[in-house]
């Protein structure tokens, strides 16, 4: 089937639309739904840090999206397709109103769910992303590589060894992914982004960069969100850098913003405890986002 798919900033009038896919979705707690949304390389087990606190209030729910974790899908699609995949989950566990959280490219797909149905997001919390995301990252070296996989590997074996952050990982590429180099972090990096890269594939990484590289903004839409949001930033990310988020919360007309000092792209692995107590103090000052009136 044939749609229009400007959703993504797409210079081509017309694409190839692909029918949902049955995403693998992992479900904890009871009560109003919070739908939790990964980034790239990631997965839905990889919002444990969010959904292992909020589940014990709320119904999370965290999907692998299509292409990433065990929603397998190795034809080539559309970044469209992935709000075709979460409307049709919506729409299998009945769920008419949730709050949506999402973490990067995840963050990007939650506005636009709110934008698209803004009577069933009423609220949104967003992670280290951006409605016209900019990064900051310099090339990337033969070093950098060398001494990332290295780190990986030796952290894989031993998560969290002070001597191979200090030794090799801070000279690779998780010193542009994290902040503050802490064992306990090294550990949410060996349980959950490592077996997260493992499972991503290519048709999944293609569809994020083709997006990317046809200048993916949707600032101008932004003011059609009315629900509350709450966006949240690393002051060192490189990946989707802290002005960028800024920009995206000052074209939203209900935004609250905060920056975490020294913290990167994976500051909710590095400071959980923070960001998790802000996220609390926010919803208990917007309990309406949970009221589901005219449903």
């Amino acid at each position: 089937m044939l749609v229009k798919s400007e959703d993504f900033g797409l210079t081509r009038p017309y694409v190839m639309r692909y029918q949902s896919v049955r995403l693998k979705t992992y479900v904890r707690g009871q009560g109003f739904p919070v739908l939790c949304l990964h980034g790239h390389p990631g997965s839905g087990a990889s919002m444990s840090v969010f959904t292992n606190h909020l589940s014990n209030r709320f119904q999370t729910l965290a999907p692998d999206l299509r292409g990433y974790g065990k929603s397998r899908f190795n034809r080539d699609f559309d970044m469209y397709d992935h709000l075709t995949d979460l409307e049709n989950l919506l729409e299998q566990h009945q769920i008419q109103k949730c709050l949506v959280l999402g973490w990067s490219l995840g963050g990007i797909l939650a506005m636009e769910l709110a934008l698209r149905f803004p009577e069933r997001v009423s609220g949104l919390v967003l992670i280290a992303t951006s409605a016209r995301p900019r990064g900051s990252h310099p090339p990337i070296s033969l070093q950098d590589n060398i001494y990332t996989g290295i780190a990986g590997l030796l952290n894989m074996v031993k998560p969290g060894w002070r001597w191979n952050i200090e030794t090799f990982a801070k000279k690779s590429l998780f010193r542009y992914l994290v902040g503050q180099h802490t064992p306990s972090t090294y550990k949410y990096i060996a349980s959950n982004a490592v077996p997260a890269y493992l499972q991503t594939s290519r048709a999944a990484t293609r569809a994020l960069f083709n997006a990317i590289g046809r200048g993916y903004n949707k600032l101008p839409d932004l003011h059609q969100i009315e629900c509350p949001c709450l966006v949240l930033a690393g002051t060192e990310d490189r990946h989707i850098t802290v002005e960028s988020s800024l920009e995206t919360a000052n074209n939203l007309k209900n935004a609250e913003f905060k920056r975490y000092l020294n913290t990167a792209h994976l500051f909710p692995w590095e400071i959980p405890q923070e960001v998790l107590s802000d996220i609390d103090s926010w919803l208990l000052q917007h309990p309406y986002i949970f009221e589901n009136k005219g449903i």
